[in-house]
């Protein structure tokens, strides 16, 4: 098994240990990931509480995913120089997602369900796409492309 083999499975095994865990029961559930240069990744599954994501990706491969369930979630994802995805999900409260992309080939996919919902996507350079789908309540959205 090569070194980046191994590397890869140990982050799909703590991928999925974060998805298959709550974060905080009940109430914190905070989480701030900075992941610099390449093969980058991330997953995250968080449901019930204050619910809040920040993920900064810089460096090569980026992706980042998500996943909220109820209460005031609130996800900020960057990703700059690299190929970019991001797609955040988020169901029941107070639902605010932002997402910036720079340089590359961009993407963005996100759905938010129901309550107080504002969203925003920035991208610039390349790619570029955005798909978005809000329901019930606030809905705002923002998308800004270069």
């Amino acid at each position: 098994m090569t070194l980046t083999t191994t590397i890869r499975t140990a982050l799909l095994s703590l991928t999925l240990a974060a998805a298959a865990v709550p974060a905080v029961a009940g109430g914190g559930s905070r989480l701030s990931v900075e992941q610099f240069g390449w093969q980058n990744e991330l997953g995250v599954a968080q449901h019930g509480g204050r619910n809040r994501l920040t993920v900064t990706q810089d460096g090569h491969r980026n992706t980042a995913l998500s996943s909220q369930d109820g209460h005031r979630n609130r996800v900020v994802i960057g990703q700059a120089g690299g190929h970019h995805r991001a797609d955040v999900l988020q169901t029941g409260r107070c639902n605010v997602a932002g997402v910036a992309q720079f340089g590359r080939n961009n993407s963005a996919t996100t759905t938010q369900s129901g309550r107080c919902n504002a969203l925003g996507v920035i991208q610039s350079g390349r790619g570029n796409t955005a798909d978005v789908i809000q329901r019930g309540s606030g809905n705002v959205t923002v998308i800004v492309q270069d």
